[in-house]
C-alpha cells in the first residue's frame, strides 16, 4: 500500500455517521431524560442552603451514591483514553482502574468517618479546621482547581470533541460549547441532588451500552478465544522507516505487571506509585468525597463505596477490550505511525490510538445503537463535568458557579497541549500529570489524619516545595515534547527518563519529609484542637476548641438574613439558581445542635455493620483474584 493510497483512504472515513431517524432521536430523548432528571431533583430539593446544595441534605441511599462515584469518575477521557492505551500497549491500563477496588474500601472506611465526625463539607474546611489558618485552604483551592483544568476538564473535552469528530462532521468547539451549556444548565438549577440522579440515570447508560458494544466487537474477532492472537498480529500494513518496537505489539500486552526498568507500566509503579495518586484522587477530592458525605449514614457510605468498587471492574471489558479489538479490526488507522499518514487519519503526529473507541463505535453498529452510544459518550462527559461545575472549591456558590466560565475557558486553551503529550496517550497523559501535582496533596491528609504532630507551618511549607519539584518536572517535559516513539524527544533522562509513576513516589516521600521536618522543628497543635480530626482522637467525646473561629456557618448566617421583597425577576433568578432563601428558616439554637449532631453521627446498626464489612472482604478478595488472573 503506497502513501498515497494511506492518504485517500483516511479522507474517505465516514463522516456524519449520525444523520439517520433513529440515531436523533435516542440522542434527543436521551437529552429530555436528562433535563427531566435534573429538573425534578431541583423541585425536590431544597437548594438554598449549602448542605441542601452541595450535599444533597445529607439524605442519599447507598445505590446512586456508588453510581455516582462510578458516573463521576468515568468520563468520556476513560473511553476514549483507557480505549486508546489498550490499542497501544494492553491491558495493563486496566490495573489502573483496579487498584480502586482497594482506595474504595479505604475511603469508606478510614477517610469519610473523620470527616464526618470533623462536621466539614468541603475539603479545604477539614484543613481549615484542622491547622487553622487561610492560607492552606486557598492554597487546596487553587492547587485542585489547577489539577481540574489539566486532568479532568481539558482531557475530558478534547476526548468528547475526538468522538464528536468521528460521529459528526461539524465544528468541534460548537458541539462542545453547546454540550458544556446544557451540563451547565442542570447541574446549576439542581445541585449536587441533581448530579447524583443524573449520574445514576448515566451509569445505567454506560454500563449497558458499553457491553451492547462489546458483544458487537467480539462477534467481529470470533470471540475471546481468537482476540489474544489477533492482537498480536494487528500490524498496519504502511510502516515507512519506523523501527518494529513502535508498531508492533508488546509482547507482555496481556500482562498488567511489567518488567520494573522496562516495562511501559512497571509494577512498583502499578502499585505503590499508583496508590498515590489514587489516595489523592479517591480519598481526598472534594469531587468524590462529596458524594459520600451526602450519604444518610455510615452503612450506606460504605455500601456506596462497595457498588463503585464493582463497578470499577468494568473498564477494563467494556473500555479497554474494545480499544484492542479496534486495533485488531483497523490497524491502519488505530496503529498508524508514520507521523503524514498519522496527521491525516486524526489531527495528530504522534499516533491516532486515541480513535480507537469511536472508530469502533461509528464502524460496527447499526442505526439506533450508534446513537445510544454517543450517548453513552456525552453521558461521561457531562457526568465528569457535572462534579467539576457543582463543586465550590472557593465555598462561596455564586463566586464557584462563575468561576467555573474561566476554567474552562483555559482548559479548552490547552487541549492543543493534551492532544500531544504522552505519545498521544491521552490516559498517560492524565495520570503523568497527576502524578507531578497529587503527591504532595496526599501527603497532606493522609498526615494530618494518622500524625498529630503535623502543623500549619509544615503543612504550607511541603506543599509549596512538593509543587515546585511537581512543576519543575511537568513544565520541563511540556518544554522538550514527549514525542513519541517514532519521534524520541530530545529530553535529559534525569528530567524524562524516570517514570512518572516513580516520580510520584519520589515526590511524595519528599513532601513528607520536609512536611514532618518542618512541623518538628516549629510548635506543636494543642490536642483540644484536635478532637475527631485525626485518626488517634477520632472517638474522641471532648469538646473540640477550633483554632479559630469558624467563618462556615458565619457565611450560612450571613445568607439566610432577611431582604426586602425582591422583584419578579429577582424571584425568577433566585429560584432558577437556588436562592430562594424562604426555603431555608433560620433554626433555633437546639435545631442547629441537632442537626449538628445528626451530620456528624457515624454510628450504624450492627447486621447492617456486618453486612457491609462482610462484603469489603468479598470485594478484596475478588480484586486479589483479578490481579493475579491477568497478573
Amino acid at each position: 500500500m503506497s502513501w498515497d493510497y494511506a492518504r485517500n483512504a483516511a479522507n474517505t472515513t465516514r463522516k456524519n455517521a449520525i444523520n439517520n431517524p433513529a440515531d436523533i432521536s435516542v440522542i434527543v430523548l436521551y437529552f429530555l431524560v436528562v433535563l427531566a432528571v435534573g429538573v425534578w431533583a431541583m423541585v425536590r430539593t431544597n437548594r438554598s442552603t449549602i448542605g441542601g446544595f452541595f450535599l444533597a441534605g445529607r439524605n442519599m441511599v447507598w445505590w446512586p451514591i456508588g453510581a455516582s462515584l462510578f458516573a463521576s469518575n468515568i468520563g468520556s477521557v476513560h473511553f476514549v483514553g483507557l480505549a486508546g492505551t489498550g490499542a497501544a500497549a494492553g491491558i495493563a491500563i486496566g490495573g489502573f482502574e483496579w487498584n480502586a477496588l482497594v482506595m474504595m474500601i479505604i475511603l469508606g472506611w478510614v477517610f469519610v468517618p473523620i470527616y464526618i465526625k470533623s462536621g466539614v463539607v468541603t475539603m479545604p474546611e477539614y484543613l481549615k479546621k484542622r491547622f487553622g489558618g487561610q492560607r492552606i485552604r486557598i492554597y487546596l483551592s487553587l492547587l485542585s482547581l489547577i489539577l481540574y483544568v489539566f486532568t479532568k476538564i481539558s482531557a475530558d473535552i478534547y476526548s468528547g470533541a475526538i468522538f464528536i469528530n468521528q460521529a459528526v462532521d461539524v465544528n468541534i468547539y460548537l458541539a462542545v460549547v453547546l454540550l458544556l451549556v446544557i451540563t451547565a444548565l442542570y447541574t446549576v438549577t439542581g445541585g449536587l441532588a441533581a448530579v447524583i440522579y443524573t449520574d445514576t440515570l448515566q451509569t445505567i447508560i454506560m454500563v449497558l451500552g458499553s457491553f451492547v458494544l462489546v458483544g458487537f466487537a467480539f462477534d467481529k474477532v470470533g470471540g475471546y478465544d481468537k482476540f489474544h492472537d489477533a492482537y498480536m498480529n494487528s500490524i498496519p500494513m504502511v510502516v515507512g522507516n519506523v523501527s518494529s518496537e513502535c508498531y508492533t505489539p508488546r509482547a507482555d500486552s496481556f500482562h498488567i505487571f511489567r518488567d520494573a526498568t522496562t516495562g511501559d507500566l512497571p509494577w512498583p509503579g502499578l502499585i505503590f506509585g499508583l496508590t498515590i495518586q489514587a489516595a489523592w484522587y479517591w480519598c481526598t477530592d472534594q469531587v468524590i468525597v462529596q458524594r459520600c458525605l451526602s450519604a444518610k449514614n455510615m452503612s450506606h457510605v460504605k455500601a456506596g463505596c462497595i457498588l463503585c468498587g464493582y463497578l470499577k471492574l468494568l473498564p477494563m471489558f467494556i473500555m479497554v477490550f474494545p480499544g484492542m479489538i479496534s486495533r485488531i479490526l483497523y490497524p491502519d488507522d488505530v496503529a498508524c505511525v508514520v507521523p503524514e499518514i498519522c496527521n491525516d487519519l486524526c489531527g495528530t503526529e504522534v499516533g491516532c490510538t486515541n480513535i480507537a473507541y469511536p472508530k469502533l463505535v461509528m464502524e460496527i453498529l447499526p442505526n439506533g445503537l450508534r446513537g445510544l452510544m454517543l450517548s453513552v459518550m456525552l453521558a461521561s462527559l457531562m457526568s465528569s463535568l457535572t462534579s467539576i461545575f457543582n463543586t465550590s472549591e472557593k465555598e462561596l456558590m455564586i463566586a464557584g458557579r462563575v468561576f467555573i466560565v474561566v476554567l474552562i475557558g483555559v482548559s479548552i486553551a490547552w487541549i492543543p497541549m493534551v492532544q500531544s503529550a504522552q505519545g498521544g496517550q491521552l490516559f498517560d497523559y492524565t495520570q503523568s500529570v497527576t502524578s507531578y501535582l497529587a503527591p504532595p496533596i496526599a501527603a497532606v491528609f493522609i498526615l494530618a489524619i494518622f500524625c498529630k504532630r503535623t502543623n500549619e507551618q509544615g503543612v504550607f511549607y511541603g506543599m509549596l516545595f512538593g509543587l515546585a519539584v511537581g512543576l519543575s518536572r511537568m513544565i520541563a517535559e511540556f518544554a522538550y515534547g514527549s514525542g513519541s516513539c517514532a519521534q524520541v524527544p530530545d529530553c535529559p533522562y534525569i528530567i524524562c527518563g524516570i517514570h512518572y509513576l516513580y516520580f510520584g513516589i519520589i515526590l511524595f516521600g519528599i513532601s513528607c519529609i520536609v512536611i514532618l521536618g518542618i512541623s518538628l522543628l516549629t510548635k506543636p497543635i494543642d490536642e483540644k484542637h484536635l478532637h475527631r480530626l485525626c485518626w488517634s482522637l477520632r472517638n474522641s467525646t471532648e469538646e473540640r476548641v477550633d483554632i479559630e473561629e469558624d467563618d462556615w456557618n458565619k457565611e450560612e448566617e450571613e445568607e439566610i438574613k432577611p431582604e426586602p421583597e425582591p422583584s419578579c425577576w429577582r424571584k425568577v433568578y433566585n429560584g432558577f439558581c437556588g436562592f430562594d432563601q424562604k426555603k431555608a428558616p433560620k433554626l433555633t439554637k437546639e435545631e442547629e445542635a441537632e442537626m449538628k449532631k445528626q451530620l456528624t453521627d457515624t454510628s450504624e446498626k450492627p447486621l447492617w455493620r456486618n453486612v457491609v464489612n462482610a462484603n469489603a472482604i468479598i470485594l478484596l478478595a475478588v480484586c486479589v483474584f483479578f490481579h493475579g488472573f491477568f497478573g
